[in-house]
Parts: structure tokens; sequence; C-alpha cells
């Protein structure tokens, strides 16, 4: 392996390159692993990260140049990593594709985030992940998935547990479930996963399927509303054209886009429209810019 320097927040020995042309600022990571696209990832230092992908535990982080290094204690290949990044797709190219030369906010959001990328999770993982956001913060809801993880999940090295399958959820009543801070939302999984037991091919269904059958799918199922879906298809499915629509991105459309008295539905239409095949990434560059106004003006 070519030795790379490597910065104060990651040492030690095993650190691996998932790819030597893959690079990010410590910003862009940080919004790519903890910035609402995924809940399996905990900050461990200033560049590193530390959580569960691929059916095993991984640190992450970055050289002094900005490469994305790992190392797993539970002997995962770093190739896995290059799907879950989706190196295969050129992001960059997608982004240059996008509406920006005409659109300023929209512009202005690339400029702020370069090398901004969608992850291609587990459809799994994801549909629980989403199916638990419903108005909660993304430290709660990682408080929910970690409860899960611990209780019901596969062990993997040290505080790492993997989330549970469903149909190991199918068989945990909806009591023990609610236990778990899951609130109202212990119905709904429940609910889905007793369907999932009998369907488990669903989740990963939704790669193959054009974007309306696959949201339609997954609104089909108890408590999956179209941000829901939404942001599955996205996160997880590969679908690069959906447009969750949630508070954040609602905001910015009507108050950046004058779109004041727009209901959710055309907001969501417009973003389908206006942003093109590729709305989806767009959509992270609007959501991660609001995230960063909305910092700044705490600060």
């Amino acid at each position: 392996m070519e030795q790379l320097p490597v910065g104060n927040a990651v040492n030690g020995t095993g650190w691996t390159p998932v790819d030597l042309d893959f690079r990010l600022s410590p910003a862009v990571l940080a919004e790519i692993l903890d910035g609402g696209q995924t809940f399996a990832w905990d900050a461990t230092g200033t560049t590193t990260y530390g959580g569960a992908a691929r059916g095993h535990a991984w640190e992450i982080g970055l050289s002094a140049d900005g490469t994305v290094l790992a190392r797993s204690p539970t002997g995962g290949d770093p190739i896995l990593l290059t799907d879950y990044f989706a190196l295969d797709t050129d992001f960059a190219a997608l982004t240059d594709a996008l509406p920006w030369r005409s659109d300023p906010v929209l512009a202005k959001a690339v400029r702020q985030w370069p090398g901004l990328r969608i992850l291609r999770q587990d459809p799994a993982e994801a549909l629980l992940g989403f199916l638990c956001s419903s108005t909660k913060q993304i430290v709660q809801i990682k408080e929910i998935l970690r409860l899960f993880a611990r209780h019901f999940g596969k062990h993997l090295h040290g505080a790492t547990h993997a989330l549970p399958s469903w149909e190991t959820l199918a068989a945990v009543p909806e009591d023990e479930l609610r236990r778990h801070k899951t609130g109202y939302r212990a119905r709904y999984i429940a609910a889905v996963a007793r369907r999932l037991a009998d369907w488990p091919d669903l989740p990963l269904r939704i790669r193959s399927l054009p974007y309306p059958e696959a949201r339609a799918m997954l609104t089909d199922l108890p408590g999956v509303g179209g941000k829901i879906a939404d942001c599955v298809l996205l996160f997880a499915g590969g679908h690069l054209g959906a447009f969750p629509v949630d508070t954040w991105i609602a905001n910015v459309l009507r108050t950046e886009y004058h779109l004041a008295d727009w209901p959710l539905p055309q907001l969501r239409r417009f973003g389908e429209v206006h942003f093109g095949p590729h709305a989806g990434l767009a959509q992270q560059y609007l959501f991660a810019a609001a995230r960063r106004r909305r910092a700044l003006r705490v600060l």
C-alpha cells in the first residue's frame, strides 16, 4: 500500500485508502456521514468516524491530503466501501449537469460543498432508519437505532452492533419495540417487519424498478409516506431523481425560490422538474447549505 501522510486525527496502523483518487474535505465527509443521509456513523475525532456498513465494523478518516481512509476491526475489505460511497458514479459530472449556471441558489450551495455525493446504503437498513426519523433529530434517530442494534442485532466489535434484520424484528413484540424510544413508530415498525418477513426481497427490489413503481411499493408499507420513501430511494435505492421534501427543503424552496404558498406535493414536483433527472443530488446540496446557514446563525 502507498504510504500516505496522515493528519493528527488519523493515527495507528491498518488504514487503507478506500480509493487513491477519493478525496474529500473534513466538512464534506462530515456532511456525507453525519448529515442525515445515514445514521450509521458517529464522530470519533475531528476527521474520523466509527460505525457499521456492509456487515462489518469500520473506522473512516482522512489523510492530510484528504484521501478517504478506512480500517475494519472485523476484517472488512475496503473494496466494500467503494460500493458504499458509490465510487462508480461520477458525481462531479452529475453535479455539472445540474442547472447551477442559471440558479444562483444552487450555484452557491455547489461551491460550498465540493465533492458532495450520495451514499449507496443497504435498502433494508435505510428503510428502518427513515421509518424511525419522523419528527426526530439525527441524534435521536441514532439513539433508537443503536438501541435496536444492541438489543436485537449481531455484535460486530467493541460497542458496535449491526442493525437487526426485518425478519428478526418481526419476532419482537410491539410493546418491546416501544421500550426502545420508538414511541408511536413501534406500531409501524412492527407492521412493516411482519410484511417484510413474508416479502424479504422487497427492499432490494426498489433498485431494479422504475422510480414510480418503487415509490408506490414503499408507500404501500405501513407508516411509509412519500418523504420516507423518497429518502430510501435516494440514499439506498439508486434513484437519484428522488426529491425528498422535509422541513429544511420546504423552507429553502419557499423562501429562496419564492414558492411561499406551495403545498408539499407541488414543492416536490417543482424540485423534480426544475433540477432534472438528478434532482436528489441538488436536494443534498441545498440541504447541506441550509444546515450550514442554521449552524452559523446559532454560532
